[in-house]
């Protein structure tokens, strides 16, 4: 018992184990990532990095978590600064989609969804929250514009919940590099997707 309260006292903030856990997929690949290496890489034993993750699924849902929060602070200082709508919505996007193949954080994504199948309730309510966050701020932000005359009366919810399996479909696109599907073309194709169903022109 001695011997594990000086690992917990010696123990890296746990910010700096998810932070080098994100670093390790961006520069390596998700497949590098392992609880050996990543122990490595902060210091720590594989055995205490269980003990306090318990499983390399509970470490990926927290890296997630971790960066989705710096997500979610970026995304907010975006959608209540200067602007019209029409110009934070493509921020919105721009945050949104991945930045190309292999893009660490929807990487992680990818492999937390694939995981969801087999986790228990609490880890599938969290994936939620982190999707829910998502939704409101979009469906927010098409009220605020309809409500300014910049998008049509539409259905905020509905066309955001629509807007999002778009995002979805085109950035697994993005992520995974499927051929003849870059991030200029979804950009593009989301771009005239708003133009053709949101915007008043």
């Amino acid at each position: 018992m001695a011997g594990a309260g000086r690992a917990r006292r010696n123990a890296p903030p746990r910010e700096e184990v998810l932070a080098a856990a994100m670093g390790m997929i961006a520069e390596r690949g998700l497949e590098k990532l392992t609880m050996a290496g990543l122990g490595r890489e902060v210091g720590m034993s594989s055995g205490h990095l269980l003990y306090y993750f318990r499983s390399k699924d509970e470490l990926l849902l927290q890296t997630l978590e971790w960066s989705e929060g710096r997500l979610g602070a970026q995304r907010a200082r975006l959608l209540t600064g200067p602007g019209t709508a029409r110009e934070r919505l493509e921020a919105y996007v721009d945050l949104y989609v991945p930045e190309g193949h292999r893009d660490p954080h929807w990487t992680l994504w990818l492999e937390v969804w694939n995981r969801s199948q087999n986790a228990d309730e609490g880890a599938r309510e969290r994936q939620a929250a982190i999707e829910g966050a998502w939704h409101r701020d979009l469906v927010a932000l098409i009220a605020e514009g309809a409500s300014r005359g910049e998008f049509r009366g539409v259905d905020a919810d509905r066309f955001a919940t629509r807007t999002r399996a778009l995002l979805d479909g085109f950035s697994i696109h993005v992520a995974i590099g499927l051929r003849g599907t870059d991030r200029s073309q979804v950009l593009r194709h989301v771009r005239e997707f708003f133009e053709d169903a949101l915007l008043v022109v």
